[in-house]
């Protein structure tokens, strides 16, 4: 018989005891009259890269999908299982969000296995086949000459977020309505070891630090 993590039930105990208590009336009324957060992040699975902890989120004002690398697929409404395609639908469709950001961060393990070309982990190559969404047909990423290895993967890290945008437009429900007005496309980088964020000035292309 397996045990559930302690350290979870602790957590737990400690939710219900200390905060709980404060925000009560809040889970009540979500529950009664439903979500409606204003912003969706898509973010990477990494255990130190929590939206709601970076961005000091209640319940119910964030819509947050993650998966390997913040990535996002090009339109694809082939019949198969796309998760992130499905939430997005759902934030933009039905709960009308009207920003949704990614959010990238450094030592990005997807990223570097990507960058490192590593061997697959399991015969299906589930994180190869994933990561291979990263780049175009015909499309080459290389370290640029006197370029040093961790500006690389920074590079390509933040190259991600840039992906994932451009992905974001080729749906139509989500470029209709930001060609409308009605819904902002963003992107961010966290730094993990200073708790750093950079927020994407897409005039410029360069992501600037926030104050």
């Amino acid at each position: 018989m397996t045990s559930f993590p302690k350290q979870l039930i602790a957590g737990y105990q400690t939710f219900t005891s200390e905060r709980l208590p404060t925000e009560q009336s809040r889970f009540r009324e979500l529950s009664e009259k439903g979500q409606s957060p204003e912003v969706m992040v898509i973010g990477c699975c990494d255990s130190r890269v929590s939206p709601e902890v970076i961005f000091d989120a209640s319940p119910g004002e964030l819509f947050v999908v993650r998966n390997i690398a913040n990535l996002v697929p090009v339109y694809q409404p082939d019949g198969g299982a796309h998760g992130v395609s499905a939430a997005l639908e759902y934030a933009v469709q039905v709960l009308k969000v009207k920003h949704i950001v990614i959010l990238g961060h450094a030592q990005c393990g997807g990223i570097r296995a990507f960058v490192d070309n590593a061997a697959p982990l399991s015969p299906g190559d589930f994180i190869g086949r994933w990561m291979s969404m990263f780049i175009k047909p015909d499309e080459k990423v290389e370290i640029r000459e006197h370029e040093a290895f961790q500006d690389f993967v920074t590079r390509i890290e933040k190259a991600a977020v840039f992906r994932s945008l451009e992905n974001l437009m080729t749906f139509p429900f989500v470029s209709s309505k930001v060609e409308s007005g009605e819904l902002e496309l963003h992107g961010a980088y966290f730094g993990v070891a200073v708790g750093s964020l950079s927020v994407l000035d897409q005039a410029a292309k360069e992501f600037r630090p926030v104050a």
